[in-house]
């Protein structure tokens, strides 16, 4: 089942023909349309789908952590994340990485927290380059792998540092220490030309033509098999976040605390086209709560979009279970559907949480738990 293409040659009446049998839904509009190549300086961002400006979607993107907890609201710049990251980190709480590629325009990003092992691969997965203030001495390892691009904003735990945190970051009065780290665009510029980080994808992951399967621009993935959901909870304990679908818009309003969502610096709420729940096994790294989650073995999941969810399973090509820091592990994370193929999604941006695998009676999608709807697998 191939939901990649169709082509705007087609009649209309084929075209959606095409979708009853695909699960792709096309407008009229959009089936006049012909298909936009990649020409004149636009290129598909590897991170929405989206047609962009060639110096946006062929540079590397930035992968910051984002603090989450209430005394840090809102957060300013998250919008511009094509893809955010979330996950539980000790005492409950949960922390953002926010993946950006356009925030040339941004005049305000943060506030950036400290590191955890695990966003490290989620940011490797993507080229990106990771961005934190402090990290906690289990993440030492990987940040010290000389293939991990980061700038960082402090020296400690025998971090290998070059001072690049006094050019790259600064400290805001309108919030609390530690709250109060920002960066923004051309503080990440000189960052950048500090290290001397080259700013090119490489040419296997050009090749590989980026991470996600995306929907063309004359299509909608609607999971006509797929369950409800109207109202996603990820179960996460601290925050009590929820998506809610608005069928006039076919995204995803974030809430959390109560509240809708917002970015600071725009006021207005965060939307979003795609969701991922990922489920990954666990262990404890010390009794301080430190979480040593494995994001490369693979696991089951839930993908959600245009008010429906199925069930998925995920995994790396090349993963190494007896060795964390194998090059495998660092590699794309892939979703797959119930028949073993790798899903499309729809274009725009995109919300994964990490859930622990012993937390999906936790999840709700709809009517169902997630463990509901991973037994459907």
């Amino acid at each position: 089942m191939n939901r990649k293409k169709l082509f705007a040659g087609l009649s209309l009446a084929a075209m959606l023909l095409g979708s009853m049998v695909m699960g792709v839904q096309a407008t009229e509009t959009e089936a006049q349309t012909t298909e936009t190549t990649e020409e004149d300086g636009w290129v598909r961002s590897y991170l929405t789908g989206k047609l962009v400006p060639e110096s946006i979607g062929r540079t590397i993107p930035i992968a910051v952590m984002i603090n989450n907890i209430a005394d840090a609201l809102p957060q300013s710049g998250i919008s511009n994340a094509a893809i955010v990251y979330e996950a539980p980190v000790e005492g409950a709480i949960t922390r953002l990485m926010a993946i950006m590629e356009d925030y040339q325009d941004v005049e305000r990003i943060g506030s950036v927290r400290s590191c955890r092992e695990y966003y490290v691969y989620f940011a490797r997965e993507f080229e990106a380059i990771y961005m934190h203030y402090g990290h906690a001495v289990y993440a030492t390892g990987v940040l010290n792998l000389s293939d991990t691009v980061r700038l960082s904003g402090m020296a400690d735990y025998d971090l290998v540092y070059d001072g690049e945190g006094d050019v790259t970051y600064y400290r805001s009065d309108d919030f609390v220490s530690p709250h109060n780290v920002f960066t923004n665009y051309s503080l990440i510029q000189a960052g950048i030309e500090y290290k001397g980080i080259s700013t090119d994808y490489s040419e296997e992951y050009i090749e590989n033509n980026g991470h996600y399967q995306f929907a063309g621009d004359d299509e909608i993935i609607t999971l006509d098999d797929g369950v409800d959901a109207l109202t996603v909870k990820p179960g996460y304990s601290y925050n009590y976040p929820s998506f809610e679908y608005d069928e006039e818009t076919g995204k995803y309003t974030r809430y959390q605390f109560g509240s809708q969502q917002i970015d600071y610096l725009t006021q207005k709420g965060l939307t979003y086209d795609n969701i991922l729940i990922q489920y990954c096994s666990w262990t404890k790294w010390d009794d301080n709560g430190y979480l040593d989650i494995n994001v490369y073995s693979g696991g089951d999941g839930v993908y959600i979009t245009h008010g429906k969810a199925i069930p998925i399973t995920w995994s790396k090509d090349d993963a190494d279970a007896d060795n964390r820091y194998a090059d495998g592990n660092f590699g794309v994370t892939h979703y797959y559907n119930l028949d073993g193929e790798e899903i499309t999604m729809n274009q725009g941006k995109t919300w994964v949480c990490i859930v622990l695998d012993s937390s999906k009676d936790s999840v709700t999608i709809g009517d169902m738990t997630g463990t509901e709807l991973a037994s459907l697998s």
